[in-house]
């Protein structure tokens, strides 16, 4: 270390803390040596993301913030893994429970805020955990991979997002909240009530009003459920508690340090006790208020950082908050004071049908407070108007409806974007201003979102701002936006993204998940949720017959091999060959329905028969009593092959379309793919089967069949691609298996045939199957060859590795 430079040391390694180094070393990069101390093993990190990742939607990798490299260039000293125990404020030093000490000229405390847990019996319990960092985000993907009942006790922001992410994981989830309703702190009582039954309608059970008695252990010490003080129960494999948070004032408390709700700071963020000691983040109380959202706490960073600088400007005089649930499809946005009171008026439009409530609180001809689910688009235009302060008599009539109905104000057409002025914030948690944006575009040339994040933070945080951020992209920078992400690593695992370990593999011929782990340098040696079910399709898709399917590697439905319901029991959907079906299946499935007290029969959109309601014990007597090959509709396979009646019975039909469904379907029933799979063969151009949205659709001209394929019917519905045409039934199969076998080589594991298409263009796949004859036939034989054999796993249980002891009843 230079000795002419004073020492910095940060306790704490976390988005406030690092935030406040960043702005430091933009105004003061030389004044001071900088010591970090982490408690966790990981370079910060955006910890707002880790919903994200616990839904599998992100990956820990694409949340590092500050990766190892950042501190190196800095020229940062960093010690991660290691928790500061005591600062010792005569000898200006603070020491690790390692023992590792570093002397400071000025202290930054950053040590954030722990999880309340309940102080119920049973709180030490296996299974029984915070959400509040990667530790416990892991715990709970590795636990979905495992375990079925999952129990959240908090509704509160953290504990929905951690409900939604584990219901996502294939677990069934019941979030217990002791208000009236969720959110409380957030929402009011109508559009709690909103959200509560659009995440019911996802398949979330409530128990509000609720209150925790004791969590029960089974035999080996883990939690098996939980009781409440009326006496009722219910099952929990995984209890995670989001009960609210806990400044961390340990260390400060005992280095003598005043703490009230927090480590009380001035407007200085200097701790009212020692001025050479600082404080930002969750632990820090400033004017008796200790926050929780990222931006008030990058705000204290900002001005800590002038002070830190000996600058002396600045001051933080508190700040004014919004939320923003980040559950995918919820919109929702609050801000200020949102259940009014005396004094205040309200101005109220509720739609539940549409599922759109609006509430704006007025106080002395000015907006105090606004709360809106389901239409948020002017959030962000409400909250300037709330921390302006601006007289609203003006627009008061119109107020309602948005600023695109205040008069030139509105978007007339154009996006957004382009009806922003430069100073209009657009990034709430970073401070980032759309002119700041704009400017950093055209004066660093950026052309996509993650330069933009890189520059400016925009978009870098809780990402609500992303939609903006790429308007204003593309509003800027014109035909030279670019939003197509660059390649990712595939998990924290590794650095490889998907393609690198799919080439790895077929090059180095790796067969197993052992081998793959040492060939590939895997960081843990046992992989993770996300990257174990992805590598266990990998290889078996890579080499069939010679790689080893690991059931354990698979999700939880696709190792009992049925759909998991909201209830706890399952779905069973016998395979019925082009959605034909005879009259001795039918009496088969009747006679189980009765048998095992069966309480739903569903014809499902796809053609088939849904067995709902079944429970886990009886699974394997109902698929022995109707004897009917596996629907695969709980797998990453090929789930239906829908039909019309075609030529054999309609009077319009010009081919056979059942006939040609029923041949697509028994030639291919048993591949597993990157995602699933859905087939539709229509008689004639009129489409009955709906062919022009499915992964592949075949409709009956008169020369032959017309052939489609990417197509999707799901929540964002895309057409098929017109593919080409063909003369014969053969032809059908062979250029359908080709294409199928060509995704199954190519596919990133939950990659969809749409979003493959489109990462590899229509024009490659057009090449691969149409240009080159005997690579075609070469992609068809492969495939034949990978399914010759393929068991059924309702029936051959050895040969399909199906545990048949996770279907007995636990005394």
């Amino acid at each position: 270390m230079n000795d002419k430079k004073l020492k910095l040391v940060m306790v704490g390694n976390g988005m406030a803390g690092v935030r406040t180094l960043e702005e430091l070393l933009k105004i003061a990069p030389d004044l001071y040596d900088i010591t970090v101390f982490g408690a966790e093993p990981h370079p910060n990190y955006n910890r707002i993301l880790l919903s994200p990742v616990l839904a599998g939607e992100q990956t820990i990798a694409e949340i590092i913030l500050n990766p190892l490299s950042w501190y190196a260039e800095q020229g940062i000293t960093l010690h991660l893994g290691r928790t500061v125990t005591q600062i010792d404020r005569i000898r200006r030093k603070v020491i690790a429970e390692d023992g590792t000490e570093a002397e400071y000229d000025r202290l930054l405390i950053a040590t954030g805020s722990s999880p309340f847990i309940l102080p119920v019996p049973g709180k030490e319990l296996d299974g029984v955990i915070a959400y509040r960092d990667i530790a416990d985000t892991n715990e709970m993907i590795d636990a979905a991979t495992k375990y079925q009942h999952a129990v959240v006790i908090g509704g509160g922001l953290l504990g929905l997002e951690a409900a939604n992410g584990l219901m996502l994981r294939g677990m069934q989830v019941t979030v217990v909240h002791l208000g009236d309703w969720l959110m409380e702190r957030q929402l009011d009582d109508q559009a709690g009530e909103l959200l509560r039954q659009s995440l019911q309608a996802r398949g979330l059970k409530f128990m509000l009003g609720a209150h925790t008695e004791a969590l029960l252990p089974d035999r080996d010490g883990r939690v098996m459920a939980v009781r409440f003080k009326d006496g009722s129960e219910i099952p929990a494999d995984l209890v995670v508690m989001a009960a609210g948070i806990r400044p961390n004032t340990q260390l400060a408390e005992s280095a003598g340090l005043h703490c009230q709700r927090g480590i009380v700071v001035s407007d200085t963020l200097q701790t009212v006790t020692d001025p050479r000691i600082y404080a930002v983040g969750e632990c820090a109380a400033h004017r008796g208020i200790a926050y929780g959202l990222v931006a008030p706490l990058f705000e204290q960073g900002k001005v800590c950082a002038t002070h830190l600088a000996q600058f002396g400007i600045g001051r933080y005089q508190g700040s004014q908050t919004s939320t923003k649930l980040k559950v995918t499809g919820i919109d929702l946005f609050s801000a200020g004071d949102f259940m009014g009171g005396e004094g205040t008026e309200e101005i109220l439009m509720s739609d539940p049908f549409a599922g759109v409530y609006k509430k704006l609180v007025i106080k002395d001809d000015r907006l105090v407070g606004a709360c809106l689910y389901g239409d948020t688009v002017d959030g962000a235009w409400y909250f300037k108007l709330l921390r302006e302060g601006r007289k609203i008599a003006d627009i008061r009539d119109k107020l309602m409806f948005g600023e695109s109905n205040i008069g030139d104000v509105g978007h007339q057409g154009h996006s957004r974007a382009a009806a922003m002025a430069d100073g209009d914030e657009v990034c709430g948690c970073n401070g980032v201003s759309k002119g700041r944006i704009c400017k950093a575009i055209k004066e660093k040339g950026l052309f996509t979102l993650e330069e933009v994040r890189k520059h400016t933070k925009a978009s870098a945080s809780c990402g609500s701002c992303t939609g903006l951020v790429e308007q204003l992209l593309m509003f800027t920078a014109g035909g030279d936006y670019s939003a197509a992400p660059k390649q990712k690593a595939m998990c924290s695992c590794t650095d490889m993204s998907h393609q690198d370990v799919r080439d790895a593999i077929f090059k180095d011929r790796i067969t197993s998940l052992e081998s793959l782990y040492q060939a590939l340098s895997w960081k843990s040696p046992n992989g993770c949720a996300t990257c174990r079910p992805a590598l266990n399709y990998y290889l078996i898709s890579s080499w069939p017959k010679e790689a080893r399917d690991d059931p354990q590697a698979r999700f939880i439905n696709e190792r009992s091999h049925a759909n998991i319901q909201k209830d706890g029991s399952y779905s069973v959907i016998p395979r019925m060959w082009g959605g034909e079906t005879t009259a001795d299946e039918l009496r088969r499935i009747a006679d189980a329905v009765d048998k095992y007290k069966i309480p739903t029969v569903k014809v499902t959109g796809g053609q088939r028969i849904d067995l709902l309601g079944v429970r886990k014990e009886d699974l394997v007597h109902v698929w022995r009593d109707i004897g009917m090959p596996s629907g695969h509709a709980y797998a990453k396979a090929l789930r239906t092959v829908k039909t019309c009646v075609g030529s054999e019975w309609c009077r319009m039909g010009t081919q056979d379309s059942t006939q040609m469904g029923k041949d697509l379907e028994r030639a291919m029933w048993r591949m597993y793919a990157p995602h699933k799979v859905k087939f539709a063969v229509s008689g004639c151009p009129r489409n009955c089967a709906e062919a022009g949205i499915k992964d592949v659709g075949i409709i009956g001209v008169d020369s032959g069949w017309e052939m489609y394929i990417a197509g999707n019917g799901g929540i964002k519905t895309e057409v098929a691609h017109f593919f080409t045409k063909l003369k014969s039934a053969a032809e059908v199969l062979e250029y359908t298996g080709a294409f199928m076998q060509l995704y199954r080589k190519e596919g990133w594991y939950l990659e969809r045939t749409v979003h493959y298409v489109g990462r590899v263009g229509l024009d490659h796949v057009k090449v691969r199957i149409l240009d080159d004859h005997e690579g075609r036939r070469a992609l068809w034989a492969e495939l034949q060859y990978a399914l010759d054999g393929e068991p059924d796993p309702w029936f051959e249980f050895d040969k399909a590795g199906v545990d048949l002891r996770q279907f007995e009843v636990l005394s």
